[in-house]
């Protein structure tokens, strides 16, 4: 785990009142490609703030009297809890909408006039949708912030964003590292993300997947256009001793039209002790999560496997996150 340093009476990240002048205050975060690396780095040095404040006094009234709408089209355990965790941590409230099917929209709402109803509520509105777009959608209509929560297939920022914060308080470092994404890299919206991040820093990236499951190529052209080397396999073995981080995703069920398809690729690779043993001493095993069964249980004892650390990690950046959009980072 990484050690924070310690809490300054003067904050260079946190500060006091309502900062509208601040460079993300009002901002929408809806895709990687609107970060810098300094934007990266002030994101990294609030979320380091966060977690000493978290670790002190457990909860602050940073953003008390603040309301975030949570907005979920799609079943989500870890991203809708994370972020309701965060404004609660931070001294706020939220209205949490998780079964969008009991709600107006099973009469045929639009999703714009969903969001500008919940903004006459709330201060930042976290959507998760399972159609391309639909953040971008709402932001266009929104006042409020809006915050991509996952698009379909499309991107998942903040997930993204707490991964790299995980490689960077695990290892140390970013930069000069081999990255290997092994499984479902076709419709994993998380590995679409982190793919685009990572091209920001001195990296090599392993592609690792059944044929059917391959990276898109349009995301491997986009990467290829920042000069970041790319490599694609369909076995393991061949990358795994030279591997900093592997990060491993499930095979998406709900994904697949075609029942009988799913089936010939769900189990195409499981993480085992066996398999950790070929791989360095110093490297991480990352996993967005769910797991069903890609890493084998046996695995967790291992102080390389990094997954449980990176959701902590994750309510950490997301407060980050909440503080920047409404002007108190």
């Amino acid at each position: 785990m990484a050690t924070y340093t310690p809490y300054q009476e003067k904050s260079p990240y946190l500060p006091f009142g309502e900062n509208k002048n601040a460079s993300w205050y009002g901002k929408d975060i809806l895709s990687v490609k609107q970060f810098d690396r300094s934007d990266l780095e002030y994101i990294f040095g609030v979320a380091h703030e966060m977690a000493e404040m978290v670790r002190r006094i457990g909860t602050f009234d940073l953003l008390k009297g603040k309301i975030l709408a949570n907005l979920f089209y799609e079943p989500s355990t870890r991203t809708s809890a994370s972020f309701t965790a965060a404004m609660e941590r931070l001294g706020g409230s939220v209205i949490p909408i998780n079964e969008v099917r009991y709600s107006s929209v099973a009469k045929g709402e639009s999703l714009p006039d969903t969001v500008r109803t919940l903004e006459a509520y709330a201060d930042v509105i976290v959507l998760r949708h399972p159609e391309v777009g639909a953040a971008a959608l709402a932001a266009k209509y929104a006042r409020k912030p809006i915050i991509n929560a996952g698009d379909g297939v499309g991107e998942h920022p903040t997930q993204a964003l707490l991964d790299l914060f995980t490689i960077q308080e695990e290892l140390g470092r970013v930069d000069h590292i081999t990255v290997t994404m092994l499984g479902d890299l076709k419709y994993g919206r998380t590995v679409h993300s982190l793919a685009r991040l990572l091209s920001l820093y001195n990296v090599k990236l392993n592609y690792v997947s059944p044929d059917i499951l391959r990276m898109p190529r349009e995301i491997i052209t986009e990467i290829q256009a920042t000069g970041t080397p790319q490599f694609e396999y369909t076995s393991l073995e061949p990358v795994l001793a030279e591997t900093d981080v592997l990060y491993v995703t499930r095979v998406q069920k709900e994904r697949f039209e075609d029942p009988e398809q799913y089936e010939s690729v769900k189990d195409a690779y499981v993480i085992t002790p066996e398999i950790m043993q070929a791989a360095k001493k110093t490297m991480i095993l990352m996993h967005p999560l769910p797991r069903v069964g890609e890493i084998a249980m046996e695995v967790d004892q291992d102080p390389r496997a990094a997954y449980f650390r990176q959701v902590e990690y994750g309510l950490y950046v997301r407060m980050a996150l909440l503080a920047m959009v409404l002007g108190k980072a």
